[in-house]
Parts: structure tokens; C-alpha cells; sequence
């Protein structure tokens, strides 16, 4: 039998007992088992968080270029193990190798090197009125992350983290644990100070909630459901943490009547469907001028050819199954239900897609005449499902596309970039994209409303854990 792969903490690899409890990592274009991990506890997260704490004293004190050779030594590990990455990022969460290698760890290179940069920028200590202003790391840092762009999401919240002079514990998705394994292996190689970095894997109810409770954990950061992040936030305020929570989003993607309606469509549809439209950011919500629906709706179908479902190992495939079982699911309920309340399945549907018969596939799915009231116009499915609404003028696009409790990204596609960027500002959403322009990593992303609090990437990213500090009296003492 295979062995499960054991926990990281205080600088070794733990040793599972005689009848460890394991998780099972399953191959969602299979269902076969992969691999398994080790089920934390509540006494592996105080041995974690403990090495956390005795390490940050002496990883604070680290001069910041040190660390910065740290975190680049790790980028340089990660592109130089990007195909090892693909490959167990696509049998863990159903990625087609290229979009892995690409979107995934390709990401997520370039996520550090933004953060490096930031880093080597960070101001040092600023005079502000009579008093001098410094910074400092937060102090030991819980991360929390998803299962849909696992490695993206890591290395954002630990890369900053330990850049900032944080010490980590984090505890992957249980859904897609391996690329964190991996991770840990070259963070091991770093040769930093024991404790600095550690990974606890486990469910959310044993792991993620010991993690936020922990009176010894300084931050809490969680990427995943609006839900869970609700109940992150109210766990860790019982010890008056700082908490950053990047949640979900039902995007707008807002298409006026001078757009290219076939690339528009193209683009739009990149943004839905890739990754299996299991992207927190996806512009799920299309919405167009009324008196072109028809135009939209052909385009809008013809746009789904270039993703249909397919065997995620090849390189011709650009879309796999969904990340699991009961996600797919998931996405099913919600298109059934969407065509029950009146909207028109236009392509795709609940069904497998044509030629598959097995594993969490679901064919990219475009539902017409979507009104407001509407349960899919208003929930995040988190799946390939696009909806096709129509607006009447340019106010009522903008009061549509704000018409959400979420308010995480957006698009505009006009052929005046100026008429689009107006349209942009009057969006409420942490990130707007203007004529399909996607994430920028070294710029602030998150969002408004019940989309989360704070920010990621770059330098804003970088602060999020860094606390500020006022030294009265001391504006003249540096010289």
C-alpha cells in the first residue's frame, strides 16, 4: 500500500503511525487513487504553529535581501520542476497538462517574482508628522488554500508571507494536496531556519479551524467560498486576529454595441470556461445589448467549440473534468435548476459530454434569456456555465453588472478603450478588465463586497502582512 504522504513541521517530514487515518487524493478524470495524506489534528496543527513561533523571532530578524534570495531560489525550483508540477497539479485536480504548465505554475512563477520585486521596493522607515512610521511582520501566519489554482494561491500567501518575515503554516486543500508536498520538498532544500515554512494537510473542520482558533496564530488568510470564509472570519475573531479572505465572485462581463462580437465572444468565453470555469474570477454573467441577442447567442454557442472536455493528458485538450465528484454535482444542480426557473439551455447542459461516460466531466454549458431574478444569475456555480442576459441602455449594463452581492472582477469590451475604461470605473469590483485583459500579477487583486477583505499580488499583497508601527518623537533620530 501506498504511503501517505506525512505532514512538514519544524523542518522534517513527520512519521505516520501503525493506523494513520489518510485521506485519499482522487483523479477526477479517472476516479482512480492516486495518492493520500496524512488527516491532521488539532495536536498536529499546535506542533506546527508552536515551530511557527519559536522560528519567527530569529526569521524576522533576517535581512530582507536574504530572504528575497530565499524566495527566488524557490521560483527558480518551481520552473525547473514545472513539468513534474503540471503533471501532479493534472492528476490531482484535472487540469490539461498545458494549462497547467502555462495558467498554474507558470502563474505562480511569475506571482513570486512580483512579490520580489515588491520586496526589494518596500520603503523603509518613513517620517510622517513628528513620528517615525516602520514596518513589521504580522507574526505567524495561517494559510488556508483552495483546490482550483492550488499553487497560485500558495505561493501568494507564503511567498509574501515569509518575504515579509512571517513564519507559515499552511494547510493545502485536501482536494489537491500533492503540489503542496512538492513545494515543500524544495522549500526544504532552501535550507531555512526550522519552522519558518510548515504544512499540516487535513479537512477544514480538524485543520482549518484549529488554525483559526490557534490563540498563537497572528493572521489568518483563506482563499475559497464565501460561506467558509464567513466562518473563518468568525472563528479567528474570537482571538482578535488579522484575517485576509479572497472569496467568490459571479463576474459581468459587459459588451457595449460598438464590441467585435466574435472576438468579444472568444475572450469571454476564455474567461468562463478556462480551467473548467473553476475560477473565483470567471465572467460568468454576459451581459449585451438587447436588440443583438440573437447575434449573441450564435456567438456565444459557437465560442464553446474550442472547449469541449477532454483527457487532461493530452496537449490538445483545453478543458478537463471538474476538480471532483461532488463538485460536478454541484455545477449540475445548478443548471437544472437554472432551466427549471425559465432560462434556455443554449449548449452544454447537465448530461455528460458527448463521448464520456465516466469522471467529473460536464460539457461548457451557455444558458440564454437569464433575467435578475433568476438563482443562476445571482449564485456562484463555479463551473463552466455562462449566462447570456440583455441590457437596454449603457446605465442599465452598469446597474445589472452591480446587481450581486459579490463584487470581485468584470470586464468592458468596447471599441473606444476610453468609453470602456468610463464604464470600468462605475463597476463595483476589486478588478476590472478592459477589451479582455486578464490578471496582472504584479497589481492589487480582490474584492469588493462579499467578495473578500484585502488584497493579493505584488506590493499590495506584500503589505498584507506587515503591520504598521508609529515611533513618536522619533522623526529626526535616523538623520
Amino acid at each position: 500500500m501506498r504511503q501517505p504522504v506525512p505532514h512538514y513541521i519544524d523542518g522534517a517530514w513527520t512519521r505516520p503511525g501503525p493506523d494513520p487515518v489518510v485521506i485519499d487524493v482522487i483523479d477526477p478524470a479517472t476516479l482512480d487513487t492516486v495518492a493520500g495524506t496524512l488527516a491532521g489534528t488539532a495536536a498536529d496543527v499546535d506542533r506546527a504553529v508552536l515551530a511557527a513561533r519559536r522560528a519567527f523571532p530569529v526569521w524576522s530578524e533576517v535581512p530582507m535581501g536574504e530572504r528575497v534570495d530565499a524566495v527566488k531560489a524557490l521560483a527558480t525550483a518551481l520552473d525547473t520542476h514545472r513539468d513534474r508540477l503540471a503533471e501532479t497539479l493534472s492528476r490531482e485536480m484535472g487540469a490539461p497538462l498545458s494549462f497547467a504548465r502555462q495558467a498554474q505554475v507558470g502563474v505562480a512563477v511569475a506571482d513570486l517574482h512580483a512579490l520580489i520585486g515588491a520586496a526589494e521596493n518596500l520603503s523603509g522607515p518613513t517620517p510622517v508628522s513628528q513620528s517615525l512610521v516602520v514596518t513589521e511582520p504580522v507574526g505567524v501566519v495561517a494559510a488556508i488554500t483552495p483546490w482550483n489554482f492550488p499553487l497560485h494561491q500558495i505561493v501568494l500567501k507564503a511567498g509574501a508571507a515569509l518575504l515579509a518575515g512571517c513564519t507559515v503554516v499552511l494547510k493545502p486543500s485536501e482536494v489537491a494536496p500533492l503540489n503542496a508536498a512538492l513545494l515543500a520538498e524544495f522549500v526544504d532544500e532552501l535550507g531555512l531556519p526550522d519552522g519558518v515554512f510548515n504544512v499540516v494537510f487535513g479537512d477544514g473542520a480538524q485543520v482549518g479551524e484549529a488554525l483559526c482558533a490557534h490563540p498563537d496564530v497572528d493572521m489568518v488568510t483563506f482563499t475559497g467560498s464565501r460561506a467558509v470564509g464567513e466562518r473563518v472570519a468568525r472563528i479567528a475573531a474570537g482571538t482578535i486576529k488579522k484575517v485576509a479572505l479572497e472569496l467568490g465572485g459571479k463576474s459581468a462581463a459587459v459588451v457595449l454595441e460598438d464590441a467585435d462580437i466574435t472576438s468579444a465572444a472568444a475572450q469571454v468565453a476564455r474567461s468562463c470556461f478556462a480551467n473548467s470555469g473553476q475560477t473565483c474570477a470567471a465572467l460568468t454573467r454576459l451581459l449585451v445589448p438587447r436588440d443583438l441577442l440573437p447575434a449573441w447567442r450564435t456567438a456565444a454557442v459557437a465560442a464553446t467549440a474550442d472547449w469541449q472536455p477532454g483527457d487532461p493528458r493530452l496537449e490538445t485538450t483545453s478543458m478537463g473534468p471538474l476538480a471532483s465528484l461532488v463538485q460536478r454535482e454541484r455545477v449540475r444542480r445548478h443548471i437544472d435548476r437554472a432551466v427549471a426557473e425559465g432560462a434556455h439551455l443554449l449548449a452544454g447542459g447537465s448530461g455528460f459530454p458527448a463521448g464520456l461516460s465516466g469522471g467529473a466531466y460536464i460539457a461548457p454549458t451557455v444558458l440564454g434569456d437569464v433575467e435578475p431574478g433568476m438563482s443562476v444569475f445571482r449564485e456562484e456555480v463555479f463551473g463552466p456555465v455562462l449566462t447570456l442576459t440583455g441590457y437596454d441602455h449603457e446605465d442599465h449594463a452598469v446597474e445589472l453588472a452591480n446587481d450581486s452581492v459579490y463584487g470581485l472582477s468584470g470586464g468592458v469590451w468596447s471599441a473606444d478603450p476610453l468609453r470602456a475604461l468610463g464604464v470600468a470605473r462605475r463597476l463595483r469590483t476589486g478588478t476590472v478588465g478592459i477589451n479582455g485583459a486578464g490578471l496582472d500579477v504584479g497589481a492589487p487583486f480582490g474584492g469588493y463586497k462579499q467578495s473578500g477583505v484585502g488584497r493579493e499580488c505584488g506590493a499590495a499583497g506584500l503589505e498584507e502582512f506587515l503591520e504598521t508601527k508609529t515611533v513618536m518623537g522619533a522623526r529626526d533620530l535616523l538623520g
